[in-house]
């Protein structure tokens, strides 16, 4: 058997209609696991949804809209997931908002506040919510995207950036608590990945070039390339690796 089979998982992927979170479920999906695509609209999580089941079978993914901002509609996520698959192997906690840019110094409480709420504290309510049957059964895998970000400062994404490097701590202080149970929790931190949400950075010609002169690689990354750091970890291959940030950024942070 492959290290890298997700054959019988059953995963969880929040903000997975598009970009990366999308890219993650359809290879989890190639390695054998169900998966569940979850955005706030269902028509784009249905689109997933019906791409993945025409490519590996009709009932390898189901779509349950929430938004992270809502603790009823993550409940709802997990329970839907329960009902349908009956349980919760792998969550990917994906989704995330940056509503301000700009210096720290023109943030209104109400923008830093929705920013750490969907963030941090949306990752934290949803870990909690399927902790509990991780435990039980003494495996799984959790994984936050949080970011490059969260290792540096930043005159623009200031605020962005405190909340992906409360995400860092967060699996390094959930690894602690769930690692006797044989469950598992680390980030993936990328670098700039060609998706919709970071559009303003890598569409404009300068910007690009900015971005990427420093970089070993000389470019951005694509969603898949992320995805394979998301099926290692959600794998046997990193049966042993809990806590950690995994920088998936074409060296940019060396």
């Amino acid at each position: 058997m492959s290290l890298f089979d997700l054959s019988g998982k059953v995963a969880i992927v929040t903000g997975s209609s598009r970009g990366i979170g999308r890219a993650i479920a359809e290879q989890m999906a190639v390695q054998g696991a169900k998966v569940v695509i979850s955005s706030r609209k269902l028509e784009a999580c249905q689109e997933v949804v019906d791409a993945i089941n025409a490519r590996h079978g009709a009932g390898t993914a189901i779509a349950v809209p929430a938004n992270i901002s809502s603790r009823d509609d993550l409940q709802r996520l997990v329970d839907e997931t329960n009902r349908t698959f009956g349980k919760v192997d792998v969550l990917v906690c994906n989704a995330a908002s940056n509503p301000y840019y700009g210096p720290m110094s023109g943030v209104s409480d109400d923008q830093f506040r929705k920013v750490l709420d969907n963030n941090v504290i949306s990752n934290h309510w949803l870990i909690q919510m399927v902790a509990p049957q991780m435990i039980e059964r003494k495996e799984g895998s959790i994984i936050i995207v949080s970011s490059i970000g969260g290792l540096r400062g930043s005159p623009t994404i200031g605020v962005y950036n405190i909340s992906k490097a409360a995400d860092f701590q967060l699996a390094r202080n959930l690894a602690v608590e769930f690692g006797p149970h044989n469950v598992r929790v680390n980030c993936i931190a990328p670098g700039l990945i060609k998706t919709d949400f970071a559009r303003a950075l890598w569409e404009d010609p300068e910007r690009y070039k900015q971005s990427t002169q420093g970089a070993p690689l000389r470019r951005i990354g694509e969603p898949v390339e992320i995805a394979g750091a998301a099926v290692y970890l959600a794998s046997a291959a990193s049966s042993f690796m809990t806590g950690q940030a995994m920088v998936v950024d074409g060296g940019v942070t060396i």
